[in-house]
């Protein structure tokens, strides 16, 4: 393919267009936002670089030339192609973020803040999904993933990771007379099932779980499901009070005890190595670290920020 010279008159091509679509020198600069002066610089400027004229001047018509009655179609089309290029660029730059990410976090969390980042980048559209799976698919962008290890195969970033403790609505504490000591939870049912890092809970307690009563209910680990049980006072969840901080404000949770353990696993931002230039991504990323060191320094209850 020919390269341009340093000195190919594209100005004076898109005033051309202008002109001959126009039919006029006058109208042409106020569309261009010129003088017709300059109009008629960049005309000449195309003239002495093709060595003929492209328009005939008469006192009331403007005429092409055969030259420019050759030019005009490619030079048109030429400028269409080039709006629609920028039309695609522009359409890439506003290109939907597609994010999958862990029931509880998407409901209680992100799905609650997401509307600031749309705000500071109105240009990226979201798509927020809510993944039980827990992994990155090949449709999306980014993926929350909760590992004790950063998933292989992805750029991970550590986002936080979180604390828990017993918590159940208040009529079912009552029911037995109340809370007061940690034994006490043992006379009901339990929604979440004891394993992993809640046992360490139980521990600092100083108590057995071995007498507790499962509930007929499994939510399958998902702690929006098990906090909606609790609150509906099924039984006794372990939750934590980064995600249901409203829920204990106004009383519809209960936390009986301060003690609380932290989860052996890290809530991970992911993605492929392949879209580690991602602008959008870039920009999702810099707005969620910056927006849970924020959250946390103002109520960090409940979690911390992951190193």
């Amino acid at each position: 393919m020919m390269k341009l010279s340093r000195r190919f008159p594209l100005n004076a091509l898109r005033v051309f267009e202008a002109v001959a679509r126009l039919e006029n020198f006058t109208r042409a600069a106020e569309e261009l936002g010129m003088t017709q002066t300059a109009v008629s610089y960049q005309i000449k400027l195309l003239e002495d670089y093709l060595g003929d004229a492209v328009f005939l001047r008469k006192p009331r018509a403007l005429q092409l030339t055969d030259t420019g009655t050759r030019l005009l179609p490619k030079v048109a089309e030429a400028f269409d192609l080039l709006g629609d290029a920028v039309q695609t660029a522009r359409h890439a730059a506003e290109e939907t973020l597609e994010i999958h990410s862990p029931p509880t976090f998407a409901s209680q969390w992100l799905s609650l803040r997401l509307g600031a980042f749309r705000a500071a980048h109105p240009q990226i559209s979201v798509r927020l999904l809510r993944n039980m799976a827990n992994e990155h698919t090949a449709f999306s962008d980014i993926a929350i993933q909760i590992a004790a290890e950063p998933p292989r195969g992805m750029i991970c970033h550590p986002l936080l990771r979180l604390n828990f403790a017993p918590m159940l609505a208040p009529r079912l504490a009552e029911s037995i007379g109340g809370i007061s000591q940690p034994a006490d939870l043992l006379k009901l049912p339990w929604i979440s099932e004891i394993g992993g890092c809640w046992l360490d809970w139980f521990e600092a307690a100083n108590i057995d779980p071995a007498p507790i009563k499962p509930s007929s209910l499994d939510a399958l680990g998902a702690l929006d499901l098990e906090a909606k049980a609790a609150i509906s006072g099924h039984g006794v969840a372990m939750l934590t009070p980064f995600f249901f901080r409203d829920d204990l404000a106004t009383g519809r949770l209960v936390q009986p005890f301060g003690l609380s353990v932290c989860d052996e696993k890290t809530y991970w931002l992911t993605y492929p190595q392949a879209r580690r230039n991602s602008a959008k991504i870039k920009a999702f990323h810099a707005w969620i670290a910056e927006t849970l060191s924020n959250d946390l320094a103002s109520d960090g209850a409940g979690a911390i920020v992951a190193a």
